[in-house]
């Protein structure tokens, strides 16, 4: 059986109501001939990431690995540059592999109930997803795109805190068919 790890924050961690984490558990619907491992933990930024990349991703020994930061890295009260970011993330995908990483852009916010970040910086933290992904060859999601160019994206964006930030189930269901898919496109 191949192993995904899911590494990223809050949006990889979060049950929305579930016993378990709604990323993993909807993608395992999907994804049978995968064992999928969730490796979010909340309010974490990519230079959190750097602490625990051995311990909760490399020691599963994925043939996957999804990359999901930037909406802690893009907080205004948490702040971490723009550079540092770009840094962390090349030094992720060296440790995982560019031929396993499979980075994703951060989700935009619905900025009227959202005012720890705002979509102008965190478009800009979705193009350093891409370039690094260019750059060292990983695979990439447009999340960010994809999300923000849905009509009232923010109402996919309400989910059980309805604060802007943490979506719900159609949230949900978006990432889970670009994950789907890119996944698919790589395993086929």
């Amino acid at each position: 059986m191949l192993k995904l790890v899911c590494f990223g924050d809050s949006i990889t961690a979060g049950t929305q109501g579930l016993s378990k984490p709604m990323l993993t558990t909807k993608l395992a619907e999907h994804l049978k001939e995968f064992e999928i491992i969730n490796a979010g933990v909340s309010g974490d930024n990519t230079c959190d990431a750097m602490s625990r990349i051995q311990n909760d991703v490399m020691k599963h020994n994925p043939d996957l690995v999804t990359v999901l930061f930037g909406a802690n890295d893009a907080a205004f009260h948490k702040m971490v540059d723009i550079e540092t970011y770009k840094e962390n993330l090349y030094k992720i995908i060296e440790h995982i592999g560019s031929d396993k990483a499979i980075l994703i852009s951060p989700a935009p916010v619905d900025e009227k109930l959202q005012f720890d970040r705002t979509n102008n910086v965190l478009s800009e933290y979705s193009l350093i997803v891409q370039e690094a992904a260019r750059d060292t060859g990983s695979y990439f999601i447009d999340f960010f795109s994809e999300f923000i160019s849905i009509d009232n994206y923010q109402e996919k964006l309400i989910g059980l805190e309805n604060d802007g930030l943490h979506f719900g189930e159609k949230g949900y269901d978006i990432l889970v068919r670009l994950m789907v898919s890119k996944i698919k496109e790589i395993h086929n």
